[in-house]
């Protein structure tokens, strides 16, 4: 059996990154304690630069299912560790670049750099239907 300790890194790391977004968002909206009482509306109604993290965070919520169930079936039919950390690695770096494309409003290069992010998961899940 492998090691899983770098599986297990890329999957905190990724999971963890919506909640950095979410923090740009609510701190560039001006938000406040009270807002707290019900922080989706709070950010539901920002803009610019603050909506735009907010757009960030929730679709990185989105690409995680994708992420984790592709690590976690290449874990479980053992492929090689290097490949799934070098496409977890990927996978993590460009919805970073991502998300400084969104919040800078790089509308193209950020559609180009989520393609990216989307075919590491969708790499490692083939290596996965190949090996059944």
């Amino acid at each position: 059996m492998q090691s899983i300790s770098g599986i297990v890194y890329l999957i905190i790391i990724a999971c963890l990154l919506p909640y950095v977004f979410a923090v740009v968002a609510k701190m560039a909206g001006g938000f406040k304690r009270e807002d707290n009482q019900n922080p989706r509306e709070f950010l539901a109604k920002t803009t610019g630069f603050a909506a735009r993290a907010n757009a960030v965070q929730q679709n990185s919520f989105e690409s995680l299912p994708l992420f984790i169930a592709a690590v976690l079936m290449a874990e479980y039919m053992v492929i090689p560790q290097v490949v799934v950390m070098m496409f977890g690695i990927a996978y993590i770096v460009l919805r970073i670049i991502y998300g400084i494309c969104y919040l800078a409003n790089w509308a193209t290069l950020r559609s180009i750099v989520w393609m990216l992010s989307l075919l590491c998961p969708i790499c490692i899940l083939l290596m996965v239907i190949k090996l059944t």
